[in-house]
């Protein structure tokens, strides 16, 4: 059977990737280790001794925390691969345009794109799986299927940064993307603390972001707490908001590298 066009072209990104990928060891293996020691274990220690256990299903902190932050990962692996590589290989060194030189079209270099970030998602998110084990923190079987939430959770961001990166003259508006964007995400989606606690006028919002769908099912699987109806409905959620995407981005590059 042939290999499609678009699988070829993912293998230029992995080859690229060859050369950079020791700069990456501290984001995708160094840092699930530090955070669950900072968060998890260190201001777990404090959250732990207080009256919170309730509050947090009379779980750890640790336990609590650890899923999220795992969905959390895929959500920042997305977005930072989601503009200044797609800007790069659009305006800087032009590789889409070597790319469309070849047989390949458009949506084959779409495609390319986003399965090569699917792949950076899942190398993230399965070192926070291993970390998560070594903390003792996977307490179901279904841990393992933390491992495609949280693909799932990085291409609902991925897809439609996609089709916003591309249409970008200057890279000015990225750094809002994280501070106006991801950073409140963080914070809000219930990674930290149940959403339960927010203002009842303010929590809906949570309930609509991806990162809320992704941290909720991948704690729920993790600790073997998963029901089918909840499971659903996020898996739908996210993979109607990646479809979403991935039709705006076929619109947007089609758009910008039709010659």
């Amino acid at each position: 059977m042939a290999t499609p066009p678009s699988v070829r072209a993912m293998v230029y990104f992995a080859r690229a990737y060859r050369r950079t990928w020791r700069g990456s060891l501290m984001s995708t293996f160094i840092n699930p280790t530090l955070y669950l020691l900072a968060m998890g274990v260190g201001l777990g220690s404090f959250v732990n001794k207080g009256a919170h256990t309730a509050s947090l299903d009379h779980l750890s902190y640790l336990q609590f925390v650890a899923p999220a932050l795992a969905a959390t990962a895929a959500a920042t692996t997305a977005t930072n691969e989601s503009m200044y590589p797609i800007m790069g290989a659009f305006r800087w060194q032009r590789t889409y345009y070597a790319m469309l030189s070849t047989p390949l079209r458009v949506g084959d270099v779409l495609v390319s794109q986003l399965l090569w970030i699917a792949t950076r998602i899942a190398t993230a998110v399965g070192a926070y799986l291993v970390v998560m084990a070594a903390f003792g923190t996977t307490l179901s079987p279904w841990a393992i299927a933390v491992l495609p939430v949280g693909v799932l959770t990085g291409m609902a961001f991925a897809a439609p940064l996609a089709a916003f990166a591309i249409t970008q003259e200057t890279d000015n508006a990225f750094p809002l993307v994280f501070r106006l964007g991801l950073v409140p995400l963080f914070l809000f989606s219930g990674v930290f603390f149940p959403i339960s606690q927010l203002p009842g006028g303010v929590r809906w919002i949570a309930y609509v972001t991806p990162l809320w769908h992704g941290v909720d099912l991948s704690r729920s699987l993790a600790l073997g707490r998963v029901s089918a109806g909840s499971a659903a409905v996020h898996v739908l959620f996210l993979s109607a908001l990646t479809a979403a995407g991935v039709l705006a981005a076929n619109r947007t590059f089609q758009n910008r590298l039709r010659t």
